[in-house]
């Protein structure tokens, strides 16, 4: 068991595992630079992370909108600042919150559902399968899920933006009586398209992130249903640790 290993083992896993991820991730990246992709498993991949995450992704987007407008909307009102309402809110949205919460959605239900799946196939010896009819796994079954995550949780997180700015609206206007026109004005005048490609890149790296780490669990997974279960709970909370570290450099690389 894993919990039985010296503090030297376990070191010395940790960095054969750096290895094998950091391998793993050029063969996917030079993969994808080459055109190597399995488009039908790609389509398939794009419909479970964006169509399905849409709801949860738009409904932790309006209450983390209506939240944070509830907060400063008390806090600028008490000092006449209700001009700079709107574009407080906005900009802590596009910025940080909503890449944020988006990825962490991605990785509790997208990174465990992969890592899942592919711990399942693994100890089931389907991967195996695969590698022994020359079937690249690689393509067949990270790529097309590392292609959807890059291009669909910048899309997520964009629409979590635009539900969490109108529940800062609804909130700012209805509960604290700020003008709506004042309230969008100051959106206007604070957020800005770089902003909102800003955030679209750190959504994209957020979701390669948890891709590439829950396929990499998934494929290595031990055996049985306890390594299925324990390659999952490491995928979501590797996931969840690269991207709180992640987000503070992207944000002091981004914008300071």
């Amino acid at each position: 068991m894993e919990r039985n290993l010296s503090f030297e083992q376990k070191l010395n896993n940790s960095f054969e595992d750096v290895g094998k991820f950091s391998f793993m991730t050029f063969d996917v990246f030079k993969l994808i630079l080459i055109g190597k992709i399995h488009f039908r498993n790609t389509i398939q991949q794009m419909a479970f992370i964006g169509t399905d995450s849409l709801p949860i992704v738009l409904l932790t987007g309006l209450a983390i909108g209506m939240v944070f407008s509830l907060q400063v909307s008390g806090i600028f009102l008490d000092y006449g600042a209700s001009n700079m309402i709107g574009g407080a809110v906005g900009v802590s949205i596009v910025r940080e919150l909503a890449p944020l919460f988006t990825g962490v959605v991605v990785a509790g239900r997208v990174g465990a559902a992969i890592a899942a799946e592919l711990g399942s196939m693994k100890v089931t010896e389907q991967i195996d399968a695969l590698t022994s009819m020359a079937v690249n796994p690689i393509k067949y079954l990270v790529i097309p899920r590392v292609f959807a995550c890059l291009l669909l949780v910048p899309l997520l997180s964009i629409m979590s933006v635009i539900i969490a700015v109108f529940g800062g609206l609804l909130i700012a206007v209805f509960v604290k009586g700020v003008i709506m026109s004042q309230f969008l004005s100051s959106v206007q005048d604070f957020v800005h398209v770089k902003d909102l490609i800003k955030c679209m890149f750190k959504s994209s790296v957020f979701g390669v992130l948890v891709s590439l780490i829950s396929c990499y669990k998934g494929i290595n997974a031990g055996e049985g249903a306890q390594g299925v279960g324990i390659a999952t709970t490491s995928a979501v909370v590797l996931s969840l640790i690269s991207i709180f570290i992640c987000n503070y450099l992207l944000s002091l690389l981004l914008f300071t």
